[in-house]
């Protein structure tokens, strides 16, 4: 885990004044104190905004500690001064510099130019998992450059900011789509009222048309494919990198309109919106099953659905694709009360449900703080009624494959204190559940109790409700 940094200046001390010989102290002349407080101004302002001081003063700190210097990271370039680079390196998760000033593209040698008189490089890669040295090692690298002399001639002027970030990464998993791309976007570009330019490195043609509708609601303009464009782009400022809070989480505080995750669902009502018009307007559903394929699927789904159905449920089922169009997604899960479905990245589309809607996470052997973490209290902030189902061992396959007394099976947090690696291939990879329906089925008598006007109950207020009633 990459470590955090905190930086610490020493503290100034008065300069005394001059003194004559008779030990009698006299004060400067005019011209001479001007002369001196117009030299520890520039300093102080150059140290400031520059890396200079960073090897020298710093210590690292935890990643809670960092969650914290996170809340005041934006004070430490809130204010850039014309024609300089500042670069916020303090957060956990992302890096983010911030260029005010004349800035121009060079693709062919990965640079940003910013005309200035105080020389300066940096370099960044633009995405929010810093921590990760592997998955950084694949994003391409930023060189920023701030030189007084003439750099490259435009081809196209922007009066508008530029916003630069990568969709390398994790990028084909829905979860880190939204996590580490979209709503990061959102956070840094929204506030600019569509009136900004986005510059991708790493890019998709296949990730752009993917997300057309959101991109289009973030910038009035054709996202720009940075490596491949070999004009120069001139623009009056930049940012370079995003802003990230937590997992699937907007933190109102920490946002220039105090944005809500809340704020970000009624964004995509807007982004979608006119795209749903034109969709064929399918079966009304207020249940969605949301299915996987391969690994971690409902062995008895059939019984599941026909236990729903006859519940009262209009059930419908989604088995998302890489393929399928996020908006017949949306249109599905905005339509629904309720949404079911086992762990895994998947469950992102929880953000396409109305707030007070259901969601119930089935939760295998193994996964329950990856489950809580990504998904269980992202959807809590959201406004959506979260149940957690924690399989019993007889619930999982892992059961029939290793035993009740296997390690795998009793202490799943020794396994997973062995690193991710080991809890993908065991627990993620090589899982499947098999409802116990009699238990789920009370699960769903909750739901339908909190749709019909009731209150919402955990699965084990439920099943200590059912032994007291057998007693």
């Amino acid at each position: 885990m990459a470590k955090n940094h905190r930086f610490v200046f020493s503290e100034q001390h008065s300069i005394p004044a001059s003194a004559d010989y008779s030990g009698n102290r006299k004060a400067p002349s005019p011209l001479l104190r001007f002369f001196f407080l117009s030299f520890f101004a520039v300093t102080f302002i150059i140290l400031c905004s520059s890396t200079i001081l960073h090897p020298f003063f710093y210590f690292p700190v935890t990643e809670a500690e960092s969650q914290i210097l996170n809340r005041a990271s934006s004070s430490l370039c809130s204010f850039v001064i014309n024609n300089s680079i500042c670069c916020d390196r303090s957060a956990f998760r992302t890096d983010i510099c911030f260029l005010h000033g004349d800035v121009r593209t060079h693709s062919l040698s990965n640079t940003i130019f910013l005309q200035s008189v105080v020389l300066r490089q940096e370099t960044i890669r633009p995405y929010t998992r810093k921590w990760e040295k592997t998955i950084m090692a694949i994003v391409s690298e930023l060189r920023l450059l701030a030189i007084a002399g003439p750099t490259v001639s435009c081809d196209i002027v922007h009066p508008f900011p530029a916003v630069v970030f990568s969709t390398g990464g994790y990028t084909g998993n829905v979860f880190h789509e939204f996590n580490d791309g979209i709503i990061p976007l959102y956070l840094t570009a929204h506030h600019h009222n569509r009136d900004v330019v986005l510059l991708i490195l790493d890019h998709h043609n296949w990730w752009v048309s993917r997300y057309a509708e959101i991109l289009s609601r973030i910038s009035r303009f054709p996202p720009i494919n940075f490596s491949n464009d070999s004009r120069t782009h001139c623009f009056p400022s930049a940012t370079v990198g995003l802003h990230i809070h937590d997992d699937l989480t907007i933190d109102p505080t920490q946002t220039p309109l105090n944005n809500s995750i809340i704020g970000f669902r009624q964004f995509l009502d807007d982004a979608y919106a006119p795209r749903l018009r034109w969709l064929e307007v399918a079966e009304k559903t207020n249940l969605v099953l949301v299915l996987r394929n391969g690994s971690r699927t409902v062995e008895n789904e059939g019984d599941l659905v026909a236990m729903a159905t006859e519940m009262g449920f209009r059930v419908g089922i989604l088995r998302p694709e890489k393929t399928t169009e996020l908006a017949s997604i949306y249109r599905v899960m905005n339509g629904s009360d309720v949404m079911i479905g086992v762990h895994g990245a998947a469950m992102t589309h929880f953000l396409f449900m109305r707030p007070g809607a259901v969601f119930v996470q089935i939760i295998p052997l193994g996964t329950e703080w990856a489950a809580e973490t990504y998904y269980g209290a992202p959807a809590r902030r959201m406004g959506l009624r979260y149940v957690a189902y924690k399989v019993r061992v007889e619930e999982s396959s892992l059961w029939r494959e290793y035993g009740r007394e296997h390690p795998v099976v009793r202490e799943p947090g020794k396994i997973n204190a062995r690193g991710w690696e080991e809890t993908k291939r065991v627990y993620l990879d090589r899982q499947n559940v098999s409802l116990d329906l009699g238990r789920f089925r009370r699960t769903l008598e909750g739901v339908r109790r909190y749709l019909d006007g009731g209150r919402l109950r955990r699965p084990e207020e439920a099943e200590e409700e059912t032994e007291r009633r057998q007693k």
